[in-house]
């Protein structure tokens, strides 16, 4: 079990790895978004697990317990604003709980459930990541004297958007409507804007809308496969 006071000795952490001693558990269903927390826990020092929905994320809690959670709002098995709540009110409570989303009013959600802080999608840019993560913190977990707030931003794996798109088109060509599409709508749409690919986050918020009021989707749907299947033949630029 991690980051057990008094069986694990947790290293102090300094000026140029802040986060240094902690492990932070992901719950995050994109594998590139993924992919830049863990470039950025690299950089801070920290070290990183990761679940991919609500059940592996309570699994994963069962067994350990993290220094922080940072829960994505939009998982395939519920909104983690119910995870945000349980960890919050549970005893012993994790130190730091922080939602992430890309959607309007997500952080007043976040906070409003019991979060600790809030880290906006895209998550790219080391010094933010490293200033939310560390105003959560007690002054004991505080690197000692001065230190430059890095602005670097981090680039994850192309692969891991290519494999975000083929868990898409896996799910598009198992369902062509019902309320399986609000999900991919949503995962989509904040794929696609942490990757800076405003033709599909357009698309798939178009999509998004279109389930909201109801409307035929056949030809919103094929669009957005169109897209998918696009990315995955590398035929537009990611």
């Amino acid at each position: 079990m991690d980051d057990l006071p008094g069986l694990t000795p947790i290293p102090c952490p300094t000026p140029a790895r802040p986060l240094l001693g902690m492990t932070i558990l992901v719950v995050e269903d994109s594998l590139y978004a993924c992919d830049a927390m863990r470039l950025m826990c690299l950089h801070s020092g920290a070290r990183i697990r990761r679940a991919d929905c609500l059940r592996s994320a309570r699994r994963h809690l069962q067994v350990y317990r993290p220094s922080a959670v940072i829960i994505d709002h939009g998982l395939p098995d519920g909104s983690g604003l119910a995870l945000i709540k349980e960890l919050s009110e549970g005893q012993p409570r994790v130190t730091s709980i922080l939602g992430s989303s890309g959607s309007e009013g997500a952080e007043d959600a976040a906070l409003a459930a019991g979060a600790d802080g809030f880290l906006a999608k895209p998550v790219t840019n080391l010094g933010v990541f490293q200033q939310t993560m560390l105003a959560t913190l007690p002054q004991d977990r505080q690197p000692k004297g001065p230190r430059i707030l890095r602005n670097d931003e981090v680039f994850p794996d192309p692969l891991a958007y290519r494999d975000d798109m083929i868990h898409v088109s896996n799910l598009l060509d198992e369902h062509s409507e019902g309320p399986i599409l609000d999900y991919v709508a949503q995962f989509l749409g904040g794929v696609a804007r942490s990757a800076d690919d405003r033709q599909l986050a357009q698309a798939a918020d178009a999509l998004g809308a279109q389930r909201r009021g109801g409307a035929a989707l056949n030809s919103r749907v094929a669009q957005v496969a169109g897209l998918v299947q696009e990315r995955l033949s590398a035929r537009a630029a990611m």
